[in-house]
Formats: C-alpha cells, structure tokens, sequence
C-alpha cells in the first residue's frame, strides 16, 4: 500500500457528511431505499446466478466491513447536516471498491442519491471529495466510475467534474435482471493537481456569477441566483 489507509474514516465539507456504514442505519437506509425504488431499479445490480438474490442490510454492511478491514473498499454513507442542527440525515451512498494497490494504484467508485435532493450538487461534491480523500491520503493514481449509457443524471456527474470518457464496455455488469454496457471514465491524479474538490466549488462560483436573471425592460440590477 501507499499512502496511510485508515478505517473507519469520515469525510466533511460545508454541509455534506460522508461517514461509514453502519449496521444501526438499517432504519433510515431502508426508508431512504424503499422511498427511491423506482428511482434506483433501472440502475440496481442484480445476481446472475440462478435463483441468485442480492444480500440484505446486513449481509451488505458486513461484506462492506470486511472489504473496509482489508484495505479494498471505502464504504461511505452520504449525509447532509441540517442548517440549525447537528444531526445529519441520509441522502445517499458512495462505496469505492475495488481498490488495487502495487503498479495499479486504482479504485472504482459507485453511488446513489436521494431523488428527494438530485440536482443540488450532492452527487459531484461527494464523489469530488471522496476522490482528492483517495488521491491525497491515500495515494491512488487513478479513480474510474462506470455508468449505464441511458443514466443521464449520473452522466452528468461525471461530465461536471471532468472525467474522461474511456468509451463503452459491453456487457459490463448484471443490472436489473440483465447484463448491460456501461460508459467507462476516469481521472488521474495528476490531472487534479490542485485537487477535484476545489475545481469543482470553482466551477459552482462561476457558474453562480454567470446565472443571473433580469427581467426585459428592468433597469434594476441583475440578481445573482445562489
């Protein structure tokens, strides 16, 4: 290994939470779960073995620990903190698995959100700030994420964090019922070497700056949209 690998770990930037897995969020994880399920379906590994399921709460949050223990998983919860209060709630997950050390130094990252806050920059900022966490603590080369051709919201994660798209592998992995392609992107290190993190919450800025609404004819000032 390189780098100082540390488990567990918890992840924080303004607002946004990302903390282990644990087997007393069963509660909340399945509400959030069974609130999204015809959200998340379309995009949900399933097993191809015959009579094959996929584990439970439990057996998934034990399988993660263990990957955890073993330095080749990260498994994180995505929580947001309430403006007034300490608490956190739920609003996702991001796992990065995989985890390959040696000449590869490489990981890949996987995660969902909460339809309830999609669109609010939750998605990016968490896979920004998961990523310079594996880049810079850990000492990862190269972080790779692979989407479903027709998931156009997690599609546009990756393209507002600039990824680079490595084209598409067939038959990939057993989603829903079936084995389908996925999109490949990644990014290096050394092409984030100010941090991913801080591109992005540069390019939130600017976008902000460049949002402005006016009505035709109105002499008053622009408003900036925050």
């Amino acid at each position: 290994m390189s780098g100082q690998f540390t488990w567990p770990v918890t992840l924080e930037t303004d607002d946004l939470v990302l903390r282990p897995v644990r087997f007393r969020d069963k509660r909340e994880w399945s509400t959030v779960r069974q609130r999204n399920a015809e959200w998340l379906a379309p995009w949900e590994a399933s097993n191809p073995a015959p009579g094959g399921h996929l584990p439970s709460y439990t057996e998934m949050v034990r399988s993660l620990k263990k990957q955890a223990r073993s330095g080749s998983a990260l498994p994180f919860l995505i929580t947001e903190r309430s403006s007034h209060l300490r608490e956190t709630a739920l609003v996702g997950q991001l796992t990065v698995s995989t985890i390959v050390w040696g000449s590869a130094m490489s990981a890949t990252l996987g995660y969902w959100v909460d339809r309830q806050r999609a669109g609010h920059g939750i998605a990016p900022t968490a896979v920004a700030l998961v990523t310079d966490y594996c880049f810079r603590s850990l000492g990862l080369h190269r972080m790779e994420i692979n989407i479903r051709p027709e998931n156009s919201a997690s599609l546009r994660v990756v393209e507002k964090l600039g990824f680079r798209d490595e084209g598409l592998r067939e038959s990939y992995l057993h989603i829903a019922g079936q084995w389908a392609d996925h999109r490949s992107f990644a990014l290096t290190h050394d092409e984030v070497p100010g941090g991913l993190l801080a591109r992005w919450k540069k390019q939130l800025a600017r976008d902000q700056r460049d949002t402005v609404i006016q009505q035709p004819g109105d002499d008053t000032p622009p408003t900036i949209l925050t």
